[in-house]
């Protein structure tokens, strides 16, 4: 198992790496959504205020959802395919939708990342 954890997966990253990205980035968004629901919470003095602030949160609970499900998505397909090369696991190979879900993801993730640079 831990050998397969070592094997690339793109440029110079691990599937150790990409794994401990995840737990990174859920750690930090929880520490982070905890802060500012802190700092937003004295601001709501009546409902009007609520329906402004609370959707906020929301859509920043959601990107951060849908980041790390890209994450998990991509970590599983890098995971069989591991688990089929090194004839571990179950014998799953990979199909070419799994080609092509993974590709997506990836290209998804590197538009979200352009994006979020833009901001």
């Amino acid at each position: 198992m831990a050998n397969s954890l070592d094997n690339i997966v793109f440029k110079k990253k691990k599937f150790s790496d990409i794994l401990e990205e995840i737990y990174n980035n859920q750690k930090t968004k929880e520490k982070t959504i905890t802060g500012l629901i802190l700092e937003l919470k004295p601001l709501i003095k009546d409902t009007s205020d609520a329906t402004i602030l609370v959707p906020l949160i929301k859509e920043y609970l959601e990107i951060g959802v849908k980041n790390d499900e890209h994450l998990i998505k991509m970590a599983t397909i890098i995971q069989r395919i591991f688990g089929s090369n090194s004839g571990e696991g179950d014998g799953f190979s990979i199909t070419e939708a799994e080609k092509k879900q993974l590709m997506d993801e990836m290209n998804a993730l590197k538009k979200e990342e352009e994006d979020n640079k833009k901001e």
